[in-house]
């Protein structure tokens, strides 16, 4: 695939990385952007690698309310400095934040937060369905390994698509205003209320 200096004029802007490194990147990931990142990320060049080193003490608390008080949502998002919490693109990333998490319903924040027993009930559940289907086993850790990454992108709201973007997940949201404002960007905690819903005991 021909790479285009928009390609790599693009990439740059989301990630804050070299041209000839951005260039090599997508050539190495066929165009794919998400790719292109992630090759970035390996080779810590990307800016929200070199920035997730700094505190992040500064950002907002946001709300969302959705279908007339049915659903509500409050996310902590954290940035480094008063400056950048209060510019209108950090503000409108909080707001679309909280909104996909009214609309997703993620259950988790991120994949290492899941509980090793709800974990390991996963897994079980696969390594059954694979026994029920004659899978050899010698290829069952790939399948699961698939699975669970299918998982992921179901319950953990920083690997699920934005639901404004379906190109992009909610980390590359955040990595993409990391790259824009220069600043480690972390989303802190969030909370989601549904009218009538069964509180866990």
């Amino acid at each position: 695939m021909e790479i285009s200096s928009a390609m790599v004029k693009e990439l740059r802007e989301k990630t804050g990385t070299g041209m000839m490194d951005c260039k090599e990147a997508l050539t190495a990931a066929g165009g794919n952007f998400e790719k292109a990142i992630d090759v970035l990320r390996k080779k810590g060049m990307s800016a929200a690698t070199k920035r997730s080193s700094k505190a992040a003490k500064d950002g907002t608390v946001s709300s969302y309310i959705h279908m007339g008080g049915k659903i509500g949502v409050m996310v902590e998002i954290n940035c480094e400095t008063d400056f950048v919490a209060k510019t209108e693109d950090f503000k409108t990333m909080v707001k679309d934040i909280a909104m996909h998490i009214a609309a997703s319903n993620p259950l988790y924040l991120r994949p290492n937060e899941i509980p090793n027993d709800a974990l390991n009930r996963e897994k079980e559940i696969y390594r059954s369905q694979l026994q029920e289907e004659k899978k050899p086993e010698k290829i069952w850790d790939k399948i699961i390994e698939g699975k669970l990454k299918k998982f992921y992108e179901d319950v953990c709201l920083t690997e699920q698509k934005f639901i404004k973007n379906q190109d992009i997940t909610i980390e590359t949201l955040v990595n993409n205003m990391i790259a824009k404002t220069g600043e480690n960007i972390i989303i802190r905690r969030f909370a989601r209320f549904q009218l009538g819903e069964e509180l866990k005991k």
